[in-house]
Parts: C-alpha cells; sequence; structure tokens
C-alpha cells in the first residue's frame, strides 16, 4: 500500500501553530513491505496499527503478519575543528519519530517522496531509476528550528551543515524480493573540513507476528523477545525471535553494509589485493545496547555526541570479549558478548562506516547498505537455538543483496576489470541484475466454480540485462491449495503449479509449445487496454473460498553466466480469486441464498486470527447487479443494512483485510455475491438461532426474502 499524507501537527507553544509536510510510502513490488519516509527513517514504529491505517513497518513475507523493524534510520558524525558532532535521523524513543523531539535531527528538503520504476508498465516509469521502485528523499541537518517555525529541534544546537540524498530500491523478481537496498549520498555543504568522517545505519528490529500478539500489547513485553547478533564475513547485524511468537516467526531480519565510495575510491573492508591483503583502511564497527537503557557500562544508549561517536568508531566486535569469555580470558565476563547479545531483549543496534578522509566542503561520500530478510531453515532443532543451518537461507539471500550491489565489478576490487563493462559506458555500473522476462500482464475471472486466467503476450519481447537478448522461453500457471488461507496462522501460501508451456521443439524444458492455452482470436475487455492472447481455466472449484493465482514467464537462463533460468515474480500479479454465481436479473427464477447454510461458528471456513469474532462471514449469492441486502431476527427488527454493486472488494468486512489480498483491487469476484461478518451494525455478535435476510434489487425494485441459520 502506497500513501502520501500531509499531517497537519499544531503545537501549543507561545501561541504557535504551524503546518509540517511529512510523507512516507510501503515498497510494494517486492516480498517485504518496509516503511520509508521523506525524513530519514525506516519502519514506521507500528503506528500503522495505532491509527488503523493497517501501514506495515517492515513486514516479510507480505501477507504473513510477521513484523521486524520498529524504526531505523541513519547517523552520520566526525570531528570539526577538534569538535566531536554527530547529527541522527533516528534515535531510541518509545513512540518513535515525532517532529522536533531530540535524536530527529534531519528535517526534509524536497518535498513529498519521489517515486521512480525502471519496469515499463509503471506509471512512474523512468529511465533513471534503479529498481522496479526507488523511493528518492533528501534531508538536511542544517536546521535547528522546526522548519517553518520558531521551535528547536531538541538537543540540536551544532549541525555538520551536510545534505543526505537517500535513495531505496526493492526489485519483483524471485531471487532478490527479500531485500531493500538503501543508497545514501552525503554532501558536506559546510565551510568545514569534518575529519575522520563515520557513517552508521542505526535500527531497532523486533520480530513478531502481530496476528498472533497484536503490535504493541503487553507495553515492554512485546518488545524484549528478540536475539541479535552481527555475521562479521557479511558485516550484517541481524535480529530473530528468540522467546515471543515461536513457530510463527519464522524469519530474520538484518542490515548489511554494502559498500562505499569518495573521492579517494572505492571502499569495503573485503577488498583484498593480488596477494590477498586488505587493501582498504574503512572499518565495519558493529554496537548494540539496551533499547533506552543509560546505565549499563558496555550496553548503554549514546547520550551525547562524544558517546555516539565512540559508538560509530569503536565497535564491539572489535572488542576482545566479542568472541571469548571468563573462561578462555580473564578480562571477560561468563559469557562472551555474542552470546549475551543472542539472548533475548529489547536492543538497538548500529553498522557504522569509518573514517572517510578529509571530508571538504562540496565533497561527497556514498554509502550503501540493505535490509535482508529470510526464512529460518528447519534443521529439527529448536528454532530458538540461532543455528548456523537455520540462517542458510537468511546468508543466501544476503549474498544476494551483494551481488546485486556489485553489479558490473564481478570481481568486487572497486576496478573496471576487462570482460566487466556491460553496458560499455567506461565505468562500473551497479545494481546491474540478470533479468527474467517481464510480468505477464494478467486479468483475472471468477466464474461459478472456474477460474479464468487471461493473459497477454508482452513478456515475449522482454530484453535481458546481462545478454542484451530476447530470452522468453516459457509461461507457468500457479494456484493456491483450497482452505490455504486458513489451514494456519500466518495464513502461508505456498503456490502450486498447475500448467507449464514453452516454446516448442528448441531442445529445453518441455517442448510443449502453446496452442493449448493460446486463444484462437486474442480478446480485450470494456475499460481495460489490454489485449489477452493466452486462457487457462481451473475448474471444479469451491464457491466462496479464496484461491490465490498467478501466471509467470520463465527464460532460457545463461549458461555462460552460470546463471539457471530466471522467472518473473508469482507475487506481482498474485490475484485473491472467489468463484461464485454471476449477477442475476430474474430474482424468482434463481432466487437468493446464503452458504454456508446453516453457519458453524468456529468451523475452518472462519480461518484463525486476533480477531475471531470479527473474522467471520457467510456469503449472499444470486443476488442483481446492484442491490441492498438487509438481515433481520425472526421478530423482524432490522440488524444491518449494506449495498451490494459490481465494483464489490470485500473491504467492508475484517476477514478480507485479514486473509485477503493486500491491494484490495486483486480481490476478484463473480459479481453475484456478498460477503457479511455476522456483526450488526452497532458491531454486536450473532447469537444462534434463526434469521431472516431480503435482497431488493435496485434497478427493478423488486423484493425477495430468505432466511440461515446459525450454530454455535
Amino acid at each position: 500500500m502506497k500513501k502520501s499524507i500531509l499531517l497537519v501537527l499544531v503545537f501549543l507553544m507561545g501561541g504557535v501553530s504551524f503546518a509540517q509536510q511529512f510523507d512516507e510510502k510501503t515498497t510494494t513490488v517486492s516480498d517485504v513491505r518496509l516503511n520509508v519516509t521523506n525524513i530519514g527513517t525506516f519502519g514506521n514504529a507500528f503506528r500503522g496499527y495505532r491509527d488503523g491505517s493497517g501501514s506495515q513497518s517492515g513486514e516479510y513475507p507480505v501477507g504473513s503478519g510477521v513484523e521486524h523493524l520498529f524504526e531505523s534510520g541513519f547517523w552520520f558524525g566526525g570531528i570539526v575543528n577538534g569538535q566531536t558532532l554527530v547529527s541522527t535521523s533516528a534515535y531510541d524513543a518509545a513512540q518513535g519519530y515525532s517532529t522536533g523531539r531530540a535524536g530527529f535531527e534531519f528535517t526534509n528538503s524536497s518535498g513529498p517522496i519521489k517515486l521512480r520504476s525502471s519496469y515499463f508498465d509503471s506509471p512512474y516509469f523512468s529511465p533513471s531509476a534503479i529498481s522496479h521502485e526507488d523511493f528518492v528523499s533528501v534531508y538536511t541537518d542544517s536546521n535547528i528550528l522546526i522548519p517553518g517555525t520558531q521551535i528547536p529541534i531538541q538537543n540540536h544546537n551544532n549541525p555538520l551543515n551536510v545534505e543526505i540524498i537517500g535513495h531505496s530500491y526493492n526489485w519483483n523478481y524471485t531471487f532478490s524480493n527479500f531485500f531493500v537496498i538503501t543508497n545514501f549520498y552525503i554532501i558536506n555543504h559546510s565551510n568545514n573540513v569534518i575529519d575522520s568522517a563515520h557513517f552508521a545505519f542505526w535500527a531497532n528490529t523486533v520480530v513478531r507476528n502481530i496476528n498472533i500478539t497484536p503490535a504493541g500489547s503487553g507495553g515492554a513485553a512485546f518488545y524484549d523477545k528478540g536475539g541479535n547478533g552481527f555475521l562479521d564475513s557479511l558485516y550484517m547485524s541481524y535480529c530473530y525471535d528468540k522467546a515471543g511468537d515461536i513457530g510463527f516467526t519464522q524469519s530474520y531480519v538484518g542490515q548489511k553494509f554494502l559498500g562505499a565510495e569518495d573521492k579517494h575510491g572505492f571502499h569495503h573492508p573485503g577488498v583484498l589485493d593480488s596477494n590477498g591483503l586488505v587493501v582498504d583502511d574503512l572499518d565495519i564497527h558493529y554496537n548494540v545496547w539496551q533499547f533506552n537503557n543509560t546505565s549499563d557500562p558496555i550496553y548503554f544508549l549514546p547520550q551525547s555526541d562524544n558517546q555516539r561517536f565512540q559508538k560509530m568508531s569503536k565497535g564491539l566486535n572489535q572488542s576482545e570479549c566479542w568472541a571469548d569469555n571468563s573462561s578462555t580470558n580473564p578480562n571477560c565476563s561468563s559469557r562472551s558478548i555474542q552470546e549475551t547479545i543472542n539472548e533475548q531483549g529489547n536492543r538497538s543496534d548500529l553498522i557504522a562506516v569509518g573514517p572517510f578522509r578529509d571530508f571538504g566542503p562540496g565533497d561527497t561520500i556514498n554509502v550503501t547498505y540493505a535490509f535482508v530478510f529470510g526464512p529460518k531453515k528447519d534443521d529439527g532443532e529448536d528454532p530458538a537455538l540461532n543455528t548456523v543451518e537455520q540462517k542458510e537461507f537468511f546468508m543466501q539471500n544476503a549474498g544476494w543483496a551483494q551481488t546485486t550491489y556489485n553489479g558490473e565489478d564481478v570481481n568486487f576490487n572497486g576496478v573496471l576489470d576487462p570482460g566487466e563493462d556491460i553496458d560499455g559506458d567506461g565505468y562500473i555500473t551497479r545494481y546491474i541484475l540478470p533479468t527474467p522476462p517481464n510480468s505477464p500482464r494478467t486479468r483475472i475471472d471468477a466464474i461459478d466454480n472456474r477460474i479464468d486466467i487471461y493473459w497477454a503476450d508482452n513478456a515475449e519481447s522482454s530484453i535481458d540485462a546481462i545478454t542484451q537478448e530476447m530470452d522468453f522461453e516459457g509461461y507457468r500457471i500457479y494456484s493456491s491449495k483450497l482452505g490455504f488461507d486458513v489451514a494456519q496462522t500466518p495464513p502461508k501460501l505456498d503456490f502450486v503449479k498447475i500448467g507449464e508451456n514453452d516454446i516448442p521443439n528448441n531442445g529445453l524444458f518441455n517442448d510443449v509449445g502453446f496452442e493449448s492455452i493460446r486463444l484462437e482470436d486474442p480478446v480485450t475487455f470494456d475499460g481495460d487496454s489490454n489485449t489477452y492472447v493466452y486462457k487457462y481455466s481451473i475448474k471444479n472449484v469451491q464457491n466462496g473460498w479464496q484461491y490465490a493465482v498467478a501466471v509467470t514467464a520463465f527464460d532460457r537462463g545463461n549458461p555462460g553466466a552460470n546463471l539457471e533460468s530466471l522467472e518473473s515474480s508469482p507475487n506481482f500479479n498474485n490475484f485473491r480469486v472467489f468463484a461464485g454465481k454471476d449477477a442475476v436479473t430474474d430474482l424468482e427464477k434463481n432466487g437468493p441464498f446464503a452458504y454456508p447454510n446453516p453457519y458453524y461458528a468456529g468451523a475452518a471456513w472462519e480461518g484463525r486470527s486476533s480477531f475471531q469474532e470479527e473474522s467471520r462471514k457467510i456469503i449472499f449469492a444470486n443476488l442483481p447487479e446492484r442491490c441492498t441486502i438487509r438481515v433481520f431476527t425472526t421478530a423482524g427488527d432490522l440488524l444491518d443494512e449494506f449495498h451490494h454493486d459490481g465494483n464489490y472488494d470485500g473491504t467492508d468486512i475484517r476477514w478480507f483485510q485479514t486473509f485477503g489480498a493486500e491491494d484490495s483491487d486483486k480481490n476478484v469476484f463473480s459479481g453475484g455475491e456478498h460477503a457479511w461478518d455476522l456483526l450488526t451494525q452497532d458491531n454486536q455478535i450473532l447469537a444462534r438461532g434463526l434469521y431472516i435476510f431480503t435482497v431488493e434489487d435496485l434497478d427493478t425494485g423488486k423484493l425477495y426474502k430468505s432466511k440461515f441459520l446459525i450454530i454455535k
């Protein structure tokens, strides 16, 4: 869900009121829903679950309800004329970002977030886009007053006068839809050289399933269940659920350093010379502390600029007690730092990079990180143990994030070596990914006990970014299993391949051709600009039940580059379909009815959620295209009244918000059915018993009456 809002914040301070523009968007094309703002924060401190918007903070996988991020942001610091200065865009705060709050020292200088896309079918397509969905904003620490007011930003008296251009990138490819890259350009707009400059990424990660435990419930007890760690070889911090919703949170989240550049060249501690020696003087410093804790001698919240800079320039990962405890090192406690932070707790962590030398007026530093997500591999052990094998998929995903950043720099040495200049511009181009074909443009029709899938042939003209060839090979059709959405909590979408067609007679894959799916004549539909060439029907489906369906395109692969066949992501055109009756014109001949009837409360049909009484549904079928449905007691008391028309998308009841498509436009109904949540217009729960409903055809004025039974 993308949104751009203008929050009017009124401050009753000295009689001054003002409007401060605030913009936020949530990534939509990958399997990650990450909140990004135009003031330099990531994650929304679970505000979306408090204000009713439902906006995710850092959800992965999409629709799972598993949140991974409370809030995150960047720090920049250095020494100016002997004085240590640090500016931060986000900081420990129990309620998250608030305009003017201490620690939130960057303000926006570019207006709303700019959205760009490299996807040709996107309304935001731009040749300058890096990914399928770029968010771009500009921030500055120069303001010591809240813009447009005379109100000071708390504890922000000595800005560094830097501007930061922030980009976030995410893609819908199956091999890259589990990370979001954050790319920052830091520009020195002051008149001073900033010595020993360091950039850091701060995060308060919290892995919980909000379908099991509502966000923030229980106060501090909600946040203190995470285990933390740092993978030295990957330069990545991570967090997982140690003791919260175990079994319902099988994933990791990490913040990974990818690389940096300045006027002195490329920087990464993993860069080696021909003799295998490190050639860079830049270091990665990892620190972690108890959230808002100011008393612990090691894990303390840094409160002054000097303390913050100390955290940025001296990491716990360089401590002699990082891996040692008192049994091996008398200077250490009974548990090593790694062992300590792996235990449950509510922590903030920081990955800093530096020092950048003589960062002078007008100079630019480019630093890039990634939010990386990944499933926890089932190794048969307790998922709270955090074994190496459990982190296997997560670490593989981190490798893909690094590969994506590297782009043409295959040898990862910051030098354009022979054969690496794919685009021929003479420079290292980063973020060049091998690309599967474009996602097919798809239309879904829900019919009585059937689902019809139509798609266009746009994928067949896709050009691979690496080979510059049209290497389309075929299509795959996917469907979910019956009841996938109610079989477990959170719902787990496991697509099952139900069809595959590919180019015939080329010796690749199945050689089956496209005749079984190609329409004799391409078709168009009113209000739809696409021309559909292919059709696949799923028959004998159960009316009223939810099915997820998708069509993907795959390519031939690139053996020369040791790259397997790539496939577009089923998440990109994943529709949720509810087969059912079409709209009727004759109520006497095809009378409306309700199902399931009788309705058994607690049956598998309902699913399980934290909002059980609000997540029920009964379906009224054989409805006219435009009608009013009314529900009564047998005594004639009106319980509820609602309207149905051809634009029905299910969003009027909670069931579809919990179990349906994230984007309501991808909920597909048959036209003659409408679901109801069994709650009265006053949100009262219906008792067991017999109920009457009427259907009034708004075009003819005719009225039809029937009944249904609830059993509890």
